[in-house]
């Protein structure tokens, strides 16, 4: 009875251990951009918005959490946030649907974030991400976000999106 007592211990503080350590490689990288959907767009056709180049800054991110690319387990997207910035007054009313791809030199484009039956009166949006694993596109240097939109609505203006993404790293630690 000892023996099983001391083995559920034992198992038990070394998988709170294991927990505590994992979380000490895991952090967060954010990134910003911005995107202009020009007054001109067209009723219920796609058309494709490009961010500028994004620098990773990866090498510097893993560095101030004690990790380097080789040691990067996994990288994912957890967040991918719209906000309407100019004009003041805007919303997404304009919106049916939107696509999000990311692409880096070499690699193939993937879908990392949608939505469909955007909300009307609402200046601020959440997109379902997706939950592949997207270290390589991190890793590199730059990468490159496409928006892929619908409008349901003609624009009289230009409209500029934030788009405010939040790329959650698990990684091991240093020499570890």
């Amino acid at each position: 009875m000892k023996k099983l007592l001391l083995l559920t211990a034992i198992v038990f503080i070394s998988t709170v251990a294991c927990k505590k350590i994992d979380e000490l490689t895991q952090f967060e990288m954010e990134y910003n951009e911005s995107v202009v959907i020009p007054s001109s767009s067209g009723l219920n056709l796609p058309f494709n918005l490009f961010t500028p180049e994004v620098e990773s800054n990866s090498e510097s991110a893993f560095a101030v959490n004690d990790t380097r690319k080789d040691l990067i387990e996994e990288i994912q997207l957890i967040e991918l946030e719209l906000t309407v910035s100019s004009p003041s007054n805007s919303d997404f009313s304009f919106l049916k649907s939107i696509d999000v791809y990311i692409s880096a030199e070499g690699l193939s484009e993937r879908r990392i974030a949608w939505g469909d039956n955007i909300p009307e009166n609402k200046s601020s949006i959440q997109l379902e991400t997706t939950d592949a694993d997207l270290q390589e596109f991190i890793k590199k240097d730059e990468f490159k976000l496409r928006l892929n939109t619908i409008t349901d609505e003609a624009m009289s203006s230009d409209h500029t999106i934030d788009v405010h993404s939040v790329f959650f790293v698990d990684a091991e630690i240093l020499g570890q």
